[in-house]
C-alpha cells in the first residue's frame, strides 16, 4: 500500500512558508513569500522569467534554506531536519536539473525501466542489489501508470523527449512521495508531447486525488484542468495565491505579466493571450 493513502486526516500542511525571504549575494530571489499547501491540494506556480518560481520550489524540496523567515516541509522545519532523509519523501521532476546520470545510462544501454528503479533509492545510477520482484513489479506498474506500459524494455537513449518526460514522472512516484514537485516539466516537448504529459497528471490527480502537486510553468496551455489552486509570482513576490478559479482571471494575469491578457477556459483548460489595442 502506497505511503500516499495514508495522507488524508493529516494536521500539518504538505508545505508551510512562512514569511520567508531568499537573498543571494545581495539579491532578493523571493521576498516574503508566505504560502500553504494542503494534502489533496494541485497548485501551480505561475510567473514571468526571474520572478521567483524555481527558487521558491527548491525551497519546497529542501534543496534550499531560507535567509529569513520558516520553511516546514511535510511537518519538518527547514534547520532542524535531516534534509538527505526529508527529500526521501519529496518527488521532484525538474526538466532544468538531470536527476539521474542519463549520459551514463544512455552510454550502459539502460532501459527505461532501469530509469525508474532509480527511483527507488533515490541514485543517479542503479543499485542492483537493492532491487527485489517488488521493485521491478512497481517500476513496471507506474510505466504503465504513465501510459509507458510498453517501454518498459525500451532503450532510454531511443526514447523520445516526451516519453522521457514521463519516465521521469514515473521515477519521481518510485520513491511513494508524500508531495510532488514538478518545475517546468514541459520544456522542450512538442504539443503531442505535452498532451500525453497533461494526461498522465490528470490521471495522478484521479488516482492519488490526496498527493499534493505543485507545477510551476510559463504556460496556461500547460495546466492540468485537474489543478485546484493557484499562485501568481511577480517580482519575487506573491501576487495572489488560492482557489484557482479566484486566482486564474485576466486582471490578475494581465497584473502579474505587465500587459493586458485576456483569459478562456475551454474544457477545464486555460488559455491567455494577449490584447491588442
Amino acid at each position: 500500500m502506497p505511503r500516499a493513502s495514508g495522507m488524508l486526516g493529516r494536521v500539518n500542511a504538505a508545505l508551510h512558508l512562512d514569511d520567508v525571504t531568499i537573498r543571494v549575494t545581495g539579491r532578493t530571489l523571493i521576498d516574503r513569500v508566505s504560502w500553504r499547501v494542503e494534502y489533496g491540494e494541485h497548485w501551480v506556480v505561475l510567473g514571468p522569467n526571474g520572478a521567483g518560481k524555481t527558487t521558491m520550489l527548491s525551497v519546497a524540496a529542501a534543496v534550499r534554506h531560507p535567509t529569513s523567515g520558516t520553511a516546514t516541509v511535510l511537518g519538518h522545519r527547514l534547520g532542524r531536519v535531516d534534509v538527505r532523509e526529508l527529500r526521501r519523501r519529496i518527488g521532484l521532476v525538474a526538466a532544468s536539473r538531470r536527476l539521474v546520470d542519463e549520459a551514463l545510462l544512455e552510454e550502459e544501454g539502460a532501459t527505461a525501466l532501469t530509469v525508474v528503479l532509480t527511483g527507488h533509492t533515490g541514485t543517479s545510477a542503479p543499485l542492483w542489489d537493492r532491487y527485489g520482484e517488488a521493485e521491478y513489479d512497481r517500476a513496471r506498474r507506474l510505466l504503465a501508470e504513465v501510459g509507458l506500459k510498453d517501454l518498459a524494455d525500451r532503450r532510454f537513449q531511443v526514447c523520445s523527449q516526451g516519453e522521457r518526460a514521463r519516465i521521469r514522472l514515473a521515477r519521481a512516484l518510485m520513491g511513494d512521495p508524500e508531495i510532488l514537485l514538478l518545475d517546468e516539466p514541459f520544456a522542450g516537448l512538442d504539443l503531442p508531447a505535452r498532451e500525453d504529459l497533461i494526461d498522465a497528471l490528470e490521471d495522478l490527480a484521479a488516482s492519488r486525488p490526496e498527493l499534493p502537486t505543485v507545477l510551476v510553468t510559463h504556460h496556461l496551455e500547460e495546466v492540468p484542468a485537474s489543478t485546484t489552486h493557484a499562485l501568481l509570482l511577480r517580482d519575487s513576490r506573491v501576487l495572489a495565491a488560492g482557489p484557482v478559479d479566484q486566482v486564474l482571471t485576466s486582471r490578475n494575469l494581465t497584473e502579474c505579466f505587465g500587459r493586458p491578457l485576456r483569459l478562456d477556459r475551454v474544457d477545464g483548460r486555460w488559455y491567455a493571450r494577449a490584447v491588442r489595442p
